[in-house]
């Protein structure tokens, strides 16, 4: 997996994020204290998530042959009691009958990403050494 960077930008929570030949921005809303310039760090989590099940989704139909056309996942979270909830509504666009859809649903629940936050994490954290 590509190492991803993430570099102080302007505004008070302002970020400049790289991966491999990808750049993007990281901000909080105005509410929180930001301007609003990208997604905040949740977010960044819910788009993950929402790609990879659509990904997943797509990848299994293709394999089965079903005439599975889009997938339109729509993830949304919020702390709650201690706990951070993610809420994911999948709808499929194409002819397909309600057990292919009951399983494609099933199989969002196996994308890797979704297995990753529902797993154990560690994070271990060092300092790096100094750059001038």
């Amino acid at each position: 997996m590509r190492e991803a960077r993430v570099k102080t930008a302007e505004g008070r929570f302002g970020q400049h994020l790289t991966i491999g030949p990808h750049t993007l921005r990281a901000d909080e809303p105005p509410e929180n204290g930001g301007d609003d310039k990208g997604p905040s760090p949740h977010e960044l989590v819910l788009l993950g998530l929402g790609a990879c099940t659509s990904m997943t989704v797509k990848v299994y139909a293709d394999r089965k042959g079903w005439p599975l056309e889009a997938v339109d996942v729509r993830v949304s979270g919020r702390h709650e009691d201690g706990v951070f909830l993610i809420e994911r509504r999948l709808s499929f666009t194409g002819p397909l009958d309600a057990e292919q859809k009951a399983r494609l649903l099933e199989i969002a629940g196996k994308c890797p990403v979704a297995k990753t936050l529902q797993g154990t994490i560690r994070i271990q954290s060092e300092l790096a050494a100094e750059t001038v």
